[in-house]
């Protein structure tokens, strides 16, 4: 999938004195950056919005007339946003859900003081249960942006989330720890999300039977993640399918509609062996 955006006014003075491929890469880049920094805006301006957990409903919205969306037979779909983050950072994809049928869609806010990822999955399986009961769904479908999907994943593999959640989809999760910002190891649920630590090694263990399919989006402009494939999911147990996203970075990847559309294409896959798109380009 391709996304063509208009290229800036001072595109030619860049190819002049950055030529070949350097002046592709550099423009590549100062768009993502560009982009990540615009987001980042919003997203300070929406933050308030975000802060309090949204009103739950067991009944799909009115949809009668003119406002008539397509209803997908879909479970619901559970949205967990990263580390010192909220709600609000979905707003956008999840609109983007409910135009293409996803009526039943939930964002989950954990505390931003939250210092274990074990004791966030253990709070997002109470969260999941109560969904369940109230919507009558046997199963959730879960998306991840970075340490919400490390959340969701030990809740799906290790606490025997498998049970309720059908398909997890990851964006820019450090799956195999991150190495970035070493001054931030103070805090602990930091020094959680870095390579060799316990619950990495614990998550990187046999899961024998795990029934969620895991499917994760990266980014080649990734700065949050170090390495960059941390992001994607390689396990002998689990059914994986790892998609990479071309030129955007680590905020974008919740808000973009390129991103979204993949986001559906691996919800909307019937059985677990079905695949989601192989791969996004953002020129």
């Amino acid at each position: 999938m391709k996304v063509t955006w208009v290229s800036p006014l001072f595109l030619p003075l860049c190819r002049r004195f950055w030529p070949g491929r350097l002046a592709g890469l550099s423009m590549t880049l100062l768009r993502a950056t560009a982009l990540e920094a615009a987001i980042l805006a919003g997203h300070v301006l929406l933050y308030p919005t975000g802060l309090i957990q949204e009103r739950r409903s067991a009944a799909l919205p009115d949809t009668d007339g003119a406002s008539r969306l397509p209803v997908h037979p879909g479970p619901p779909v559970v949205l967990l946003h990263g580390f010192i983050d909220n709600r609000s950072v979905f707003v956008l994809l999840r609109r983007a859900l409910a135009q293409h049928g996803r009526q039943r869609v939930e964002s989950l806010n954990y505390s931003p003081l939250t210092c274990d990822i074990r004791t966030a999955a253990e709070l997002l399986g109470r969260h999941i249960e109560e969904i369940c009961e109230r919507t009558g769904s046997a199963q959730v479908d879960i998306v991840g942006h970075s340490l919400g999907g490390l959340i969701a994943r030990y809740y799906a593999q290790c606490l025997g989330g498998d049970l309720r959640v059908r398909t997890l989809v990851t964006l820019g999760t450090p799956h195999s720890g991150t190495r970035v910002a070493p001054l931030a190891d103070a805090h602990p649920i930091v020094r959680q999300m870095r390579p060799g630590s316990a619950v990495i090694e614990e998550l990187a263990g046999p899961a024998p039977g795990c029934r969620t399919r895991f499917v994760t989006f990266w980014s080649d402009l990734d700065s949050l993640m170090d390495p960059l494939e941390t992001a994607c999911l390689e396990h002998a147990d689990l059914d994986t399918q790892n998609v990479r996203v071309t030129g955007i970075g680590h905020l974008a990847l919740p808000v973009h509609p390129a991103v979204a559309a993949g986001i559906r294409d691996a919800l909307d896959a019937p059985r677990p062996g079905d695949r989601a798109t192989g791969g996004l380009t953002v020129a």
